[in-house]
């Protein structure tokens, strides 16, 4: 290795050791990295200014393809993905007008009222509304309310919400999996590699789909008792409060569902129409601002931009291990492990990429991964979507075998603490771990009878 190559890895290692110690937040662990990326790999070590200006990749946002094409064209993985920032950016600005409008605690609420608040069926349909949600929506947000309103329904029902917390975590990192907007590794995949919704419904929708029906059968039988000891007796159901009091305005309320349609039905229509994730993001963001009223700056100031910035650093960072050619490297290791066998290539990446998302963040490791299987499927000819849907399912089911796992994990555990109600490593991993092994088990299982 050259002193580019060591330093783009050094940068790295250093990069994720700092976010998995979490003493430092870590989008100043990213953006750090990568200014050091920017200055001492490419300024420093190669002399390659054009390196630099490839990585920021300011560029491809003033090209119309950006904009409207078929799909982002596959180089955009090198460098800043700016369709996966403007995307995400777009998604936090709809989520967070639907929750300022009460869509959230309605819908929990609601679907409460249509069990009869009955804990075991309650159980279930907390388990396949968080799925079918973190399908639409970032499972952060998804867990956030849905995790809250489980603490609120406990206190009333008098049941522990541990359980149900649980359960609604991994079926939102599970739903997630199953779409592109659904989990920001298949964001990131998606806008890198030109897929579209419908590839990504089709074809890990289908292991999802899968999963979670054998998931929720899991997570009853390991909880059924439990909640059964709970069952609804002796409760003033004139205590709970009605769903539609969960509702602050009905004109925002009926202009955020509309908002919320429409995006569902442009990401799913958008191979079709040929409108980019990132316009589409773009477009969501503007609307909601402007039917927002005086309450856009209020929105405007509640998104993540912690998130975004993340992103921006993390994607320099594994540019510099792109430029320099770590990845090829990598990649090469991975193909001679191999032998070129499909079905040895296919258990690697899904099950690698599993165990190490389990204990580092998956986002990064999935940015690093799309360069590294893209080089694969060149050398061995094995075909990329493949190597795609096996990184996607990898990626965003091993994120839930622990508690900092995934970022919907840390917001789950976090809203059960606050509440009274910690989630210790044991606590969590016991329940946790066998769901994420059957899961990745089922996945490769597919994998290699429709694929292989």
């Amino acid at each position: 290795m050259n002193v580019a190559q060591i330093l783009a890895v050094l940068i790295f290692v250093a990069m994720f050791v700092l976010i998995v110690i979490d003493k430092i937040e870590r989008h100043i662990v990213t953006l750090v990295c990568g200014g050091a990326t920017l200055l001492l790999v490419f300024c420093v070590a190669m002399k390659d200014f054009d390196a630099v200006m490839h990585t920021l990749n300011f560029k491809s946002i003033f090209t119309s393809e950006f904009w409207y094409a078929a799909g982002e064209n596959a180089e955009s993985s090198s460098g800043i993905n700016w369709a996966t920032i403007i995307f995400i950016a777009g998604m936090m600005i709809m989520v967070e007008g639907m929750a300022k409008a009460g869509f959230f605690r309605w819908l929990c609420m609601k679907l409460a009222k249509l069990v009869n608040y009955k804990t075991i069926p309650l159980f279930i349909a907390f388990m396949l509304m968080s799925a079918m949600l973190a399908m639409f929506i970032d499972s952060i947000t998804v867990i956030l309310f849905l995790a809250a309103v489980t603490v609120e329904l406990a206190k009333l029902l008098k049941f522990d919400p541990i359980p149900m917390i649980l359960a609604e975590i991994f079926c939102a990192n599970l739903g997630g999996s199953a779409t592109m907007c659904g989990d920001p590794p298949n964001i990131i995949v998606g806008t890198s590699l030109g897929y579209s919704f419908a590839d990504f419904i089709t074809n890990t929708g289908l292991i999802a789909g899968i999963s979670v029906i054998c998931v929720v059968v899991y997570f009853y039988m390991v909880y059924r008792k439990e909640l059964a000891m709970a069952d609804g007796s002796n409760i003033d159901f004139t205590t709970i409060p009605e769903p539609k009091e969960a509702i602050t305005n009905i004109k925002d309320f009926t202009i955020s569902v509309i908002i919320f349609i429409t995006a569902i039905v442009l990401l799913v229509t958008h191979a079709m129409t040929h409108l980019t994730v990132a316009f589409i993001g773009g477009l969501i963001a503007i609307v909601t601002l402007i039917t927002s009223g005086k309450y856009a700056i209020s929105l405007l100031k509640k998104v993540d931009y912690k998130t975004l910035l993340f992103f921006i650093g993390l994607f320099i960072v594994v540019g510099g291990l792109e430029e320099t050619g770590v990845l090829e490297i990598i990649s090469k290791l991975i193909s001679d492990v191999s032998g070129g066998n499909i079905y040895i290539m296919v258990a690697i990446i899904l099950w690698v990429s599993a165990i190490a998302s389990a204990f580092v963040d998956n986002i990064p490791f999935a940015a690093t991964m799309i360069p590294v299987i893209q080089s694969l499927s060149a050398t061995t000819g094995v075909d990329l979507d493949i190597l795609a849907w096996t990184l996607s399912m990898g990626t965003d089911v091993g994120g839930s075998a622990t508690p900092i796992g995934a970022s919907a994990n840390v917001v789950g555990t976090s809203v059960a603490a606050k509440s009274g109600h910690p989630i210790g490593w044991g606590k969590y991993c016991k329940s946790a771990v066998p769901a994420t092994l059957i899961v990745v088990t089922i996945s490769m299982i597919v994998i290699f009878v429709r694929y292989c």
